[in-house]
């Protein structure tokens, strides 16, 4: 019998955030972590049946408390929380932490053991640390997003998967993971420091060694993997579907261009490569996608569909967590999220979780105040 999930009661509290750092919280939580979100105030209270929920998407397994951090109760209470947990993931940019009267070094003092997770977009030192940004100005200044897109137009941006994902909430879950192991060895914690810029350029160490090398030497769009090779290319089908090719190995190639039914030879010589990729494109025109599936099925010729999220959708495609571990798998994806979130109102299962905690009830140790929870605090005397 599988043992419960490896993160099962680490105690995560995270600042509401969108993106990045609830991405890494949602990675926490998949794998059995109790992710507390701190909300702002809500006009409606703390009713999650009323409030309704906020933009944040990535809200899995997590439960949500409102505070109002400037008020001195509010502050108190999560104090108190943060006094009890295992990692703070503060989502702002630098020195938002510390105005809100939450300095790293004084947390550490109360708790040693706390793993406090900054990450931002832009690195902290440096011309843009006190910019506003988004992914595509994190991967701008990394070097990574001069690398991306065709030839003969402006690079060009992956949505908001490599500076948010992966650069962003990724390595801040990594960070968050190397500092847990750090405190089984010394019983402490410590700040962990991310931020986008730095994420995607480590991404990116493999492409960015490539550049020295004979294939990936060529300006943007013309090299082995960045659109400039035949046989590393999407291609357009004849009902507007798309197969991707990767056929990189000669073995490959030859099963490639078999299916194809192309009497072609895999050159290095790039000077060839425009009318190989010309012949390819023409091919591939020439049937649907469906047709060019049941050829290539079962091939190694490194060709597959582009299948769209709708079509997974439909097919009722098995959305899964991302890592399986045979002793100690993670959380199962509840069928209702796989492909919609209907996210997490101000205040949902916040009460639960404050008695699991901290054995605190409403009422007694905390109440509602304009909105957000404050503290009761005892009476003077």
């Amino acid at each position: 019998m599988a043992e419960k999930p490896p993160l099962t009661g680490l105690r995560v509290v995270e600042l509401a955030g969108l993106a990045p750092a609830p991405f890494a919280s949602l990675l926490l939580a998949d794998y059995g972590a109790h992710v507390l979100r701190i909300d702002r105030p809500h006009t409606q209270g703390l009713d999650a049946k009323s409030a309704p929920p906020t933009g944040d998407t990535l809200t899995r397994h997590k439960a949500s408390i409102a505070l109002n951090l400037k008020n001195p109760q509010g502050l108190a209470l999560l104090k108190r929380l943060l006094d009890q947990s295992d990692v703070f993931i503060d989502p702002f940019r630098p020195g938002v932490l510390e105005s809100l009267g939450l300095a790293p070094a004084e947390l550490l003092i109360s708790n040693p053991r706390l793993i406090i997770a900054r990450l931002t977009g832009f690195r902290r030192d440096g011309p843009f640390a006190a910019m506003a940004g988004h992914d595509i100005n994190y991967l701008a200044v990394s070097g990574i997003l001069s690398q991306l897109g065709p030839k003969h137009r402006p690079p060009y941006p992956p949505a908001n998967l490599l500076a948010d994902f992966a650069g962003g909430g990724l390595m801040c879950a990594f960070g968050i993971l190397a500092a847990l192991l750090g405190r089984v060895q010394t019983g402490k914690g410590q700040i962990v420091e991310a931020n986008m810029v730095d994420g995607s350029a480590y991404l990116g160490t493999f492409l960015r060694y490539f550049r020295k090398t004979p294939m990936g030497n060529q300006p943007r769009g013309e090299n082995l993997l960045d659109g400039g090779c035949p046989w590393y290319q999407v291609y357009e089908c004849a009902d507007g579907g798309y197969m991707a090719v990767g056929a990189l190995e000669p073995q490959f190639f030859s099963e490639l261009v078999k299916g194809l039914e192309l009497n072609v030879s895999q050159t290095f010589d790039r000077t060839e490569w425009s009318s190989i990729e010309k012949r390819f494109r023409n091919r591939f025109l020439q049937k649907p996608r469906k047709e060019w599936e049941k050829v290539f099925l079962g091939k190694d010729a490194c060709c597959t569909p582009v299948l769209t999220q709708a079509e997974l959708e439909e097919q009722k495609y098995d959305q899964r967590p991302a890592v399986h571990l045979s002793g100690s798998p993670g959380l199962p994806i509840p069928d209702g999220n796989a492909w919609n979130s209907t996210g997490l109102a101000p205040g949902s299962g916040g009460d639960d979780l404050l008695w699991d905690w901290i054995r605190w009830k409403r009422g007694r140790d905390y109440d509602l105040q304009e909105g957000g929870l404050v503290q009761i605090m005892p009476a003077k005397l």
